[in-house]
């Protein structure tokens, strides 16, 4: 009677209206789906009638005694179990693998990035680098270029110089042939005596005017000896009637004579000097003391005209004035 009134009761609870997400399996409990995922299970026995159903259920307690999903004690509530817990599993999953892929996908596109941005201060830094070089190459290119400016203008005033020198010294070499010239024409002055002898009286005279002296000493070639001694007395009382004094003591230096003039054997070989032991005529007169002296021979008076001349000498040749 009592294992009836159980029963009955269980099939009218049976008949109420359950919640969907409670099912009631044979055993008269309720399983409940929760949003977690467990499973609830409630008992559908009513509890008033403890003591009068403890055998009841004591006996039928291993009938739906609970053990883990999937296990072969618990196939008795596979039919019962919603499939919505795979369900939950799949999306889980499915929401899991999103979740990789959005990450995988952020931590690529940061990548990206940081290797976009690497790209280009590597690319400034680099352009940076390569300016500094190419400055520092246009700056080393500019001071060797300026040093080959300095040498090349020091190369082309020495050059311009040397050139000047070899112009000046090749008008010299002209003038000093013209000199040559003149010294050849002098050697013609001694071969006539009449003339030459005129001419040595004549320079007695200049250079007893410069001189001022009472008694004074005379030198010339010794070929011209015998010339000086027959005009000395006249050039004395011509120098008194100038100055207006007692005629001075001319005395002849009978052992120190001129050098003998040059040849043309001398200008030929090139050995014409003007300090050189030669004398083309004339005389050189002195002080009896030696510390007045004047040189007054045909060579010295060439130099003189020549030096005095030259100017006018390079312009008429040249065509410019020698400085």
């Amino acid at each position: 009677m009592e294992l009836q009134r159980v029963r009955s009761r269980g099939a009218e609870k049976q008949a109420k209206p359950r919640d969907q997400n409670f099912q009631t399996n044979k055993c008269g409990f309720q399983v409940e789906d929760l949003t977690d995922g467990t499973m609830k299970y409630e008992n559908d026995i009513e509890e008033d009638d403890e003591d009068e159903e403890e055998d009841v259920l004591t006996n039928s307690w291993a009938c739906f005694q609970l053990k883990p999903l999937g296990s072969p004690q618990a196939s008795i509530f596979s039919d019962s179990i919603p499939s919505s817990s795979k369900m939950n599993d799949a999306d889980v999953s499915k929401q899991i693998q999103q979740m990789v892929r959005f990450i995988r996908q952020e931590a690529e596109e940061k990548a990206n990035e940081i290797s976009v941005s690497a790209e280009e201060e590597f690319n400034i830094e680099k352009l940076q680098l390569v300016e500094a070089e190419k400055k520092k190459i246009r700056q080393e290119y500019e001071r060797k270029e300026k040093q080959v400016e300095v040498r090349r203008k020091i190369e082309y005033s020495m050059q311009l110089n040397a050139s000047r020198i070899k112009v000046l010294q090749a008008q010299d070499d002209v003038v000093n042939a013209m000199k040559d010239a003149a010294s050849k024409e002098l050697l013609n002055v001694g071969r006539d005596h009449h003339e030459y002898k005129k001419l040595l009286k004549d320079l007695i005279v200049q250079s007893l005017l410069r001189l001022k002296e009472p008694a004074v000493l005379l030198r010339c070639r010794k070929e011209d000896h015998h010339l000086v001694e027959s005009v000395q007395e006249s050039a004395a009382r011509e120098y008194a009637e100038k100055t207006n004094v007692h005629p001075p003591e001319i005395i002849v230096d009978h052992n120190v004579y001129l050098p003998p003039g040059p040849t043309h054997h001398h200008f030929n070989l090139g050995h014409h000097d003007e300090h050189g032991p030669f004398c083309s005529g004339g005389v050189v007169l002195a002080s009896r003391d030696g510390k007045i002296v004047c040189e007054n021979t045909i060579d010295a008076r060439l130099d003189v005209v020549f030096r005095k001349k030259l100017p006018e000498i390079r312009k008429l040749i040249f065509g410019q004035v020698a400085a």
